[in-house]
């Protein structure tokens, strides 16, 4: 996306912004039903965050997979609107660590693109999803993370899907993973895009309460 662009986009819509990035394990042992259903579960974000008109309108989301392919941001930051979930497949290792430190970067760029644009926006989410054990090390991207978010430079959410062990990446965040119950994605981007409309209805920098979690195990 070129700046003149962006800068054309925030002069249409200068709404305040509410960065969403979604890091997708698309691994090996994601294939199958599992894949099937994360993309349905895209698909139910995508009608619901356009159902509300302020949402589809602040809320930004960008993607970033990491198995098939390596690690490819599959979808730059575009509100929800004008997003067109991707169908995505499943494949190769799980190089979650390297997934993480992009999700980063591109979450300080677009800040810094906010801030030249004078638009406001509330603190960025990073949402992961993951089946697996990564298969490189996620400690610099995990120290990162947890600075931010002391900072409230980003709120970070990991989703355990199927048997992923929690141990391996409890040390990302002060806030644990969650265990996803079978396979309900839609259910977890129903509770997300309902947390997305609170955020993006609320005075920026409020404290949201966002609603209850009847989609995991726990």
């Amino acid at each position: 996306m070129t700046n003149d662009l962006t800068a054309v986009q925030f002069a249409t819509n200068p709404d305040p912004r509410a960065p969403l990035v979604l890091v997708l394990d698309t691994s090996g042992s994601m294939g199958g039903e599992p894949i099937s259903e994360l993309n349905a579960g895209l698909q139910a974000l995508k009608e619901d965050l356009e159902k509300d008109e302020l949402s589809s309108r602040r809320v930004e989301i960008s993607i970033v997979t990491f198995g098939d392919q390596g690690v490819q941001q599959v979808q730059d930051f575009v509100t929800a609107r004008d997003w067109e979930p991707p169908v995505l497949t499943a494949g190769g290792l799980t190089p979650m660590g390297e997934a993480l430190m992009l999700s980063l970067a591109l979450v300080n760029e677009r800040k810094t693109e906010y801030r030249v644009n004078g638009i406001q926006y509330y603190r960025p989410w990073i949402f992961m999803l993951t089946d697996g054990n990564p298969t490189d090390s996620v400690e610099a991207a995990g120290n990162i993370l947890k600075m931010e978010e002391q900072n409230n430079g980003v709120a970070f959410f990991s989703v355990l899907v199927q048997d992923a062990d929690p141990e391996s990446i409890t040390g990302l965040s002060s806030r644990p993973p969650i265990p996803l119950r079978g396979l309900a994605f839609r259910e977890l981007f129903q509770w997300l895009s309902a947390s997305q409309k609170r955020v993006s209805s609320s005075m920026v920098g409020a404290q949201v309460a966002l609603p209850p979690i009847e989609w995991s195990e726990v």
